[in-house]
């Protein structure tokens, strides 16, 4: 009886990891979908700065009026950071973002850069 547990057990795992694969694939393409006029917005401070297009390859030096910038390039449909004056360079370390909702913020230079598009995306449950 030990072997037919663990036999059932292993068609257990495999199916919940079909499951798991699946659900991670439908919801990398929705996400996908709802991006395609993506907009990277950039505020400075909570007042809007600026509004790029994902599909627009750019490189844009963010000034600010006390000398330090940021440097937000888009390129490939992502939106990035790739230089700043700020002392921690967290904002240079952090992925570029895509999707909608998310964003990557420099909290010295008081820089704010989050996605929006023209659709709100129906997965609302998974953090990005």
């Amino acid at each position: 009886m030990e072997k037919k547990t663990r036999k059932n057990d292993m068609i257990l795992i495999a199916v919940l990891a079909v499951i798991a694969l699946v659900s991670y694939a439908v919801i990398g393409f929705y996400q996908g979908a709802n991006t395609k006029n993506g907009v990277a917005v950039v505020t400075i401070d909570g007042e809007e700065y600026g509004r790029y297009p994902l599909i627009v390859e750019i490189t844009e030096k963010i000034k600010l009026p006390d000398g330090s910038y940021n440097v937000l390039e888009i390129k490939d449909g992502k939106a990035d950071i790739t230089a700043a004056s700020c002392p921690d360079g967290i904002c240079v370390n952090h992925q570029a973002v895509s999707k909608h909702g998310q964003s990557i913020v420099c909290l010295p230079n008081k820089v704010v850069v989050e996605i929006e598009n023209g659709e709100e995306s129906d997965i609302d449950f998974m953090v990005n």
